[in-house]
């Protein structure tokens, strides 16, 4: 009964970050047709869909160009064997959590091989400006260490 409760969980969060991928791949392809080119108001003067190309890493790190992808590849590469390694182990959970870091990663990858740089598309006023990927990555490493953390206490 408990393996059928984790390959329902593990299905069902699955699906919910393939899904948000998808959408996030809609919004970018719609960002560099134009759709975005004027703010489009989601929450007041607050949230805005507005494209802008990213050349460079997280928060405007400045590192970019094929170094980068090389090392981006590598970090990719580790963090599948590393899924792999969880699933291996009946560490479902952390897998699946490794699973969304890389898929979001991907998605931007796929920008900067493709494009040269990441579309990014959700400004936050007084924040920053980013893409679905983003927060997916973001969401999987914060969920990562917080399952890490209670598992180890």
């Amino acid at each position: 009964m408990l393996l059928k409760n984790i390959k329902y969980k593990t299905a069902i969060f699955f699906i919910v970050a393939v899904f948000v991928i998808v959408f996030d791949r809609l919004f970018k392809s719609g960002a560099l047709v134009g759709y975005f080119d004027n703010k489009i108001s989601i929450f007041g003067d607050l949230i805005f869909l507005v494209f802008e190309s990213n050349v460079n890493i997280a928060f405007s790190l400045p590192l970019e160009g094929v170094f980068l992808n090389i090392v981006i590849i590598l970090i990719l590469v580790s963090l599948i064997a590393h899924a792999a390694y969880l699933f291996n182990m009946s560490k479902i959970d952390a897998s699946f959590l490794v699973g969304v870091i890389v898929l979001g990663a991907a998605s931007n990858l796929f920008d900067r091989l493709k494009y040269g740089f990441v579309v990014d598309y959700i400004y936050v006023k007084y924040f920053a400006i980013f893409n679905l990927a983003d927060a997916l990555i973001f969401f999987g490493v914060v969920m990562f260490f917080l399952f890490e953390r209670k598992v180890h206490n």
